[in-house]
C-alpha cells in the first residue's frame, strides 16, 4: 500500500476545495468570517455536507447521543478496536475557515484515499466532535468530554446559551434532522486517536517548519464570576454608599492582571466576556458577570494561580457580593511518545520540515488522551492568527498535513492487537 508516497495519493485540490465550500456555511459576508456555532442550523448543514462527501467514499455515518458524528471506513477485521481521527466543525461567532474544519476534512481525505486503495485490517472512523468551541454553550468540548467519560450527558444537556436555549433541547432538535442516520452507543474502545489542526500560534512559521508533532496541551481553568451590587440613581446616591458592581469588577480585573502575570510570566490570562446590568448611563451598575480563562503548562503553577485568582476576587469585591462558578479545570496533558515519533518520521519521509512543540490552545485530543493513545499534528497558521476572519493556512500546508496524517494512519491501521 505504501509503494507510492502518501503525498501523491492525497488529493490536495479536493481537500482545499472542500475547505472553501464548507466555509460558505455560516459565512457572514465579512471576508473569511464564519459563524457556525454548535447545534445551530449551520452546524447541521455542515454535518449534512460532510455526510454526503463521506458516503460517496463508502464511509458509513452515525451519531451518538452527544451529537458527535462518526463516519466509518470498515476494515477487514471490524471487531478490532478502530482508529479515530478528526476534529470539529463548529466555530467562534467571528471565526475563520480552518480551525477544526481542517482536521475533519483532512481525516476524510485520508479515509477516502484509503477507501480507494482497498480495505485495511482495522476500521478507521472520521469524527466531528460536537461543541468544541463552547462559544454558544460553555464550557466547550462537550462531545469529546462525554465520549471520554470525563463529563456526563445529563450535565451538558443542562447548559444554556445567551438566549436561554437549553443545550439538551438544541441537541434533540439537531439530532431530529438526522433521524434516518444510525445512532450508536455513547463511547466505545478505540486503538488510537489522531487530530490534525492549525497551530494557532506562530512557532512553525517562525522556525520555517511545515509539520508540528504536538507534545501535549497546557492546562486550563475557566470561571464564570458574578458580582452583585445594588442599583441606584447616578445623580443622587452618595459615592461612599454605593455598591457599584462595575467598580468592583475594575478593582478585581486590575488586581488579577497584575498579580497573575507577576507570579508567572508564561501564564495566559484572559477576561473574555463581560455582561453589565442594567447597563444604563444614569444607573449605578447592580450586576456584572464575566468569564475568565487561565492557562499554564505546569500543573502546580496552574493550581497555585487558580487559588490566587479566587482569593483576589474575594478581597477586591466588597462591598459587593460574589458567586464563583468553576467551568473548566483541565490539567496539562502529554501525548503518546510513539505517536509523536511516528509523526516526525512521516514528515521526514515525505520531505516536510518538522519539529516538536506544545499546544497553548485546548483541543478535543485533550480528552481522548485520557482513554487511548492520542497525538496531534499541527500545520502553520499565518502570524498565528486564529478565531478571526483573517485566519489563513497555505493550500500546500493543508495537503502536507493530510499526507503526514495518512502516513501515520497507515502504520497504525495494520498493526497487531
Amino acid at each position: 500500500m505504501k509503494d507510492e508516497p502518501s503525498e501523491t495519493r492525497v488529493d490536495g485540490s479536493r481537500l482545499w476545495s472542500r475547505l472553501m465550500e464548507l466555509a460558505q456555511i455560516g459565512a457572514t459576508g465579512v471576508p473569511g468570517e464564519v459563524n457556525r456555532q454548535a447545534l445551530s442550523l449551520e452546524d447541521a448543514e455542515a454535518c449534512a455536507l460532510l455526510i454526503g462527501w463521506a458516503t460517496e467514499a463508502g464511509l458509513e455515518p452515525a451519531f451518538d447521543s452527544a451529537g458527535n458524528l462518526f463516519l466509518t471506513l470498515i476494515g477487514n477485521e471490524p471487531d478490532l478496536a478502530p482508529l479515530l481521527c478528526g476534529s470539529h466543525l463548529d466555530s467562534q461567532p467571528t471565526g475563520g475557515r480552518f480551525d477544526g474544519a481542517l482536521g475533519v476534512l483532512a481525516a476524510l481525505e485520508a479515509a477516502s484515499t484509503l477507501a480507494g486503495l482497498g480495505r485495511t485490517r482495522r476500521s478507521l472512523i472520521v469524527v466531528a466532535w460536537s461543541n468544541e468551541e463552547g462559544s454558544r454553550f460553555a464550557p466547550g468540548m462537550t462531545g469529546s468530554s462525554v465520549f471520554a467519560g470525563t463529563r456526563d450527558l445529563h450535565s451538558i444537556r443542562e447548559q444554556t446559551d445567551a438566549e436561554g436555549t437549553n443545550l439538551g433541547d438544541a441537541l434533540d432538535s439537531f439530532l431530529a434532522r438526522f433521524s434516518a442516520i444510525e445512532k450508536r452507543p455513547l463511547g466505545f474502545p478505540i486503538a488510537a486517536y489522531l487530530e490534525l489542526h492549525i497551530e494557532q500560534a506562530d512557532q512553525l512559521e517562525a522556525h520555517g517548519r511545515v509539520i508540528g508533532s504536538v507534545t501535549g496541551i497546557q492546562g486550563k481553568k475557566t470561571w464564570e464570576i458574578g458580582i452583585n451590587g445594588s442599583e441606584a440613581h447616578a445623580g443622587t446616591e452618595p459615592m461612599a454608599r454605593r455598591k457599584d458592581a462595575l467598580q468592583a469588577f475594575a478593582r478585581i480585573a486590575v488586581a488579577l492582571q497584575e498579580a497573575v502575570t507577576s507570579e508567572a510570566p508564561e501564564v495566559m490570562f484572559t477576561i473574555g466576556h463581560l455582561d453589565v446590568k442594567p447597563n444604563a448611563p444614569s444607573v449605578v451598575p447592580a450586576q456584572v458577570r464575566f468569564r475568565m480563562d487561565l492557562r499554564h503548562a505546569d500543573e502546580t503553577t496552574l493550581n497555585r494561580l487558580g487559588a490566587l485568582v479566587e482569593q483576589l476576587i474575594d478581597v477586591n469585591a466588597p462591598p459587593c457580593a460574589t458567586d464563583i462558578k468553576r467551568l473548566v479545570d483541565a490539567p496539562p496533558n502529554t501525548f503518546d511518545t510513539d505517536l509523536r515519533k511516528g509523526i516526525l518520521a512521516a514528515a521526514e519521509r515525505l520531505g516536510h520540515p518538522a519539529m516538536e512543540l506544545l499546544s497553548a490552545a485546548g483541543h478535543d485530543a485533550r480528552h481522548l488522551a485520557k482513554v487511548t493513545r492520542a497525538g496531534m499534528i499541527f500545520v502553520p497558521c499565518r502570524a498565528g492568527l486564529s478565531h478571526h476572519p483573517d485566519e489563513w493556512i497555505e493550500p500546500e500546508h493543508a495537503a502536507a498535513g493530510a499526507a503526514v496524517l495518512l502516513e501515520v494512519l497507515e502504520n497504525l491501521l495494520d498493526e497487531e492487537g
